[in-house]
Order: structure tokens, then sequence, then C-alpha cells
């Protein structure tokens, strides 16, 4: 199996650190070239067993720039309908590696289809990431459930909230709002009591109410 090796672009990898706040380095490949670059791998990787797999998302989040740990993520996402509940809970670790919103956005995604498709084993799920020490795991219990609509469970997503109501921590509201703009274009009453009824940061209640109705 050959090894991905993206381009390096110096002035776009500027311009994407700076974007990130310089925290990470870049090689400066968009979105749509590293597709490309990636596709052939991750065709790849679907016949691969499980430990192997691993061992390739670990190698390339492992490696400096930040598309690496993208690539890394797209690997375990591409395969994560195969994965059994252990499997997919052993990347958990990846959450707090590098983190930064847009990988920890990344990984909420993998983890959110893994428990769209085994809505039995959600609270389970959802308490693997919910009181946490680190701030960026408790943000994945809160945006767990951002793309399920009707099928949100209201009582893991109230608890997440809840807990984390009075954190002050910018990316915990935005978390919090997030979750209730999503829910909102579901079912706006829930939302809409939630918000009457909890004191929430101004962030959060700003966040939530962008599509309810306005009184």
């Amino acid at each position: 199996m050959n090894e991905v090796v993206f381009p390096k672009n110096k002035e776009k990898a500027e311009q994407m650190a700076a974007y990130m706040k310089n925290l990470f380095p870049f090689a400066g490949v968009s979105a749509p070239e590293r597709a490309v670059i990636e596709k052939e791998l991750l065709k790849i990787s679907k016949k691969l067993p499980f430990d192997e797999l691993f061992e390739l998302v670990d190698f390339y989040y492992h490696k400096s720039e930040r598309e690496y740990q993208y690539l890394a993520i797209d690997l375990a996402t591409v395969n994560v309908k195969r994965f059994s509940f252990e499997e997919m809970l052993s990347f958990k670790p990846f959450v707090i590696n590098k983190a930064w919103w847009d990988s920890v956005d990344a990984w909420r995604k993998f983890f959110g289809l893994w428990g769209h498709q085994h809505l039995d084993e959600m609270p389970q799920l959802f308490e693997a990431f919910f009181g946490e020490e680190d701030f960026w795991h408790r943000r994945i219990a809160l945006n767990l459930q951002l793309l399920y609509k009707e099928k949100t469970n209201t009582a893991l997503l109230k608890k997440a909230i809840i807990y984390d109501k009075t954190t002050d921590e910018f990316f915990i509201q935005k978390a919090i709002g997030w979750s209730l703009r999503q829910y909102s274009k579901t079912d706006p009453d829930w939302v809409q009591t939630l918000i009457k009824t909890t004191e929430l940061s101004p962030l959060a209640v700003r966040e939530g109410s962008k599509y309810l109705p306005k009184s």
C-alpha cells in the first residue's frame, strides 16, 4: 500500500494555519484536493482487518501537517458502519490528541454516525463522553445527536446541557447552542421550553434561538 503524501503549497499552508490560529502546521491542501489524493486509500481501507486499519489511522494522525489528521479521521469514518461498540470506542483517545474544533467536530461526526446506526446502544455511547474531565469530550456528548432529528434522545441531550450549562468555556456554550438550534428544526416547542425553564448562558440562548419563532 502506497503511503499518502500531501504536496506542499507554502502560501496556502500559511493561510490555513493562520485560520487555525497557527496551532498546527499545514501542507496547504484544500479539502477537494485532499479528497482526490486520499480516494484510493479510503477504498483500500474498507477491506483491511480492524487492527491494520487502526494502525493506519494512528500512523496518519501522528504525522505533522493537519491534513493528515483529517485523512486519519476520514479513514475511520468511511469504515464506521462495520465497527463493533468496542472497536468504535477505541478511537476515543484521538479526540483529545491535537484537539481543536475542526478535528473534534469531525470525530463527533464519526461517533454520531455509529450511534445513529445503533440507537439501542446510544446511551452507552453517550456515557462514554458525558461528564468527562476534558471539555472536548463533553462537546461530543452535547453534539453527538446533531443529525438525528426525530430520533434524538432528548433525555440525553438535556442531561448534557444541564451538566455544562454554567461551564465557562466558549466551545461548550457554542455546542449547547448548536445542539438546540439544530434540534429546533425538528421540535421547536421542546427547545423553546428548555430555554424558558433552564438558566442558560446568553451565548447558548442566542445560538439556540436562531430558528425559533420570535415572541
